[in-house]
């Protein structure tokens, strides 16, 4: 037994099931080894756990939620750890950290289907070397895909720079295997396009951060590779101006428009200064940039030119001041390098208080004017540092502190600026969390921009799932 008559909980008895049931390989104990799973990527959350357990199969999975529940002891599924809002951090130091990264196994991959299941360990990197080996392509893609994990791309609902064309992962799963709060198993692998036979479960599990159950395996969508690729940056003086180019280019090259990314000029600055390999394409600042890329089953070079003429045309109206289209594949990762060297920048500049925001397209540019008028009269000095999605409204709005102002100082304002924020996506019509999650840097103001009615439903879940509260306890349902 695992609880006494007084009602104590026995973590060693546990820890003994847990060695029994994993093998040597398959529990961390020793403290030095803890650290890496305890703290998030940046250090801002910490938990204390003194278990990780390593499952390597989804019955493994099933025994260790079993053993736990049994023991009344909290889990806390991890997936590569590279999240920022602390939604794999253990709060109660009793939990167990369920770590899914000896999970890595390539289940199937049907071509005709266009679908791939894999489990939720392994990379999104070798997802995708995975469908490149069969000729497809599978889009979702991040700066972290070298380390994290699908399961945490799904259990935060992941969206990167392709959302545009692709949407985020909640469109590109088509089924879902999954260990219940009661270490039961649902195996909802299934390749369907069309499948009207009651709740679609699946849903229920993206995005729900490991609160309702632990993601182990998960069927998704892949795509035929493109032939043709054409990458463009582009200088405007307003997002306004790069809001009017979106709409333009979509209009003439349709879902080909694969990803469109905006980024201030500070943006620009800090990255060449974190990367001094790289370099600006301009010769002088600009306002603002947009890296554009459109990919497609043409003849290569077709998107090339359809890209040359809607930019000479939007350059002769004045909509965009200046431009370079990459040539090679070289010269289109080099383009890439800024837009995906912006967390590295942003360390170069100062810690920033950093939001993940999104509101309608056509809301972004009132939603960037108001915030940046609103934090200089609050902290004047305030250095804005905004980047992100353009095709999806998706802004990563991380403004840092003033010259002179000392790291620490500025944190003590977090809460000051995020209300600020966040009153203003409010008002827009928007959501404080787009892709990052809830986790727990986002979990009181989730109860304070969230509906009663939406509040309720989501406990009502919660309580039918988890009724010991067991499964991530503390992340979006409090």
């Amino acid at each position: 037994m695992f609880v006494t008559s007084t009602g104590e909980i026995h973590l060693d008895d546990l820890v003994e099931r847990l060695r029994a049931l994993l093998g040597p390989q398959g529990l961390i104990e020793r403290e030095a080894e803890l650290e890496r799973y305890n703290v998030s990527i940046e250090g801002m959350f910490r938990g204390r756990a003194r278990y990780v357990a390593r499952p390597s199969s989804t019955a493994e999975v099933a025994a260790v939620v079993n053993a736990c529940q049994a023991a009344r002891i909290p889990i806390v599924p991890q997936g590569g750890n590279t999240g920022l809002a602390g939604g794999a951090q253990p709060i109660d130091p009793r939990s167990v950290i369920v770590s899914m990264e000896r999970l890595r196994a390539l289940r199937a991959i049907d071509p005709d289907n266009d679908t791939i299941t894999v489990d939720a360990g392994m990379t999104l990197a070798e997802v995708q070397s995975h469908a490149a080996s069969v000729d497809r392509l599978f889009p979702l893609s991040l700066a972290s895909e070298g380390s994290c994990q699908i399961g945490g791309n799904l259990s935060t609902n992941a969206g990167g720079t392709q959302v545009l064309r692709y949407g985020n992962i909640r469109a590109l799963t088509l089924g879902l295997e999954a260990v219940l709060p009661d270490g039961t198993v649902w195996n909802g692998l299934r390749g369907l396009r069309k499948d009207s036979a009651g709740y679609d479960l699946k849903h229920l599990f993206i995005g729900a951060e490991g609160t309702l159950g632990i993601i182990t395996a998960a069927t998704l969508r892949v795509f035929p590779r493109p032939r043709d690729i054409a990458t463009a940056l582009v200088a405007v003086s307003t997002p306004g101006d790069a809001l009017k180019l979106l709409h333009r280019t979509r209009q003439r090259l349709g879902d080909s428009l694969s990803a469109f990314e905006l980024m201030r000029r500070e943006c620009m600055k800090w990255v060449l200064v974190a990367l001094p390999d790289e370099r600006s394409p301009f010769t002088e600042e600009c306002p603002w940039y947009v890296l554009i890329e459109t990919s497609g089953h043409d003849e290569p070079g077709m998107l090339r030119s359809a890209i040359e003429e809607i930019l000479s045309e939007a350059t002769e109206t004045g909509l965009v001041t200046d431009g370079v289209i990459a040539t090679s594949e070289a010269q289109r990762r080099r383009l890439w390098a800024l837009r995906e060297g912006q967390a590295d920048a942003q360390k170069a500049g100062g810690a920033g208080i950093k939001h993940d925001i999104s509101v309608p397209l056509s809301r972004v540019t009132d939603f960037i004017e108001r915030a940046d008028s609103a934090l200089v009269r609050a902290i004047p000095g305030i250095r804005p540092f905004a980047f992100g999605h353009l095709g999806d409204g998706n802004i990563h709005y991380n403004p840092m502190p003033p010259v002179g102002v000392t790291p620490d100082a500025f944190a003590e304002r977090r809460n000051e600026v995020n209300r600020i924020v966040h009153d203003i996506v409010a008002d827009l019509g928007g959501s404080i969390s787009a892709e990052h999650g809830v986790g727990q840097l986002r979990r009181s103001e989730l109860t304070y921009y969230k509906s009663p009615v939406e509040l309720h439903a989501f406990k009502t879940l919660k309580k039918a799932f988890d009724p010991h509260n067991l499964m991530n306890p503390g992340k979006i349902v409090t």
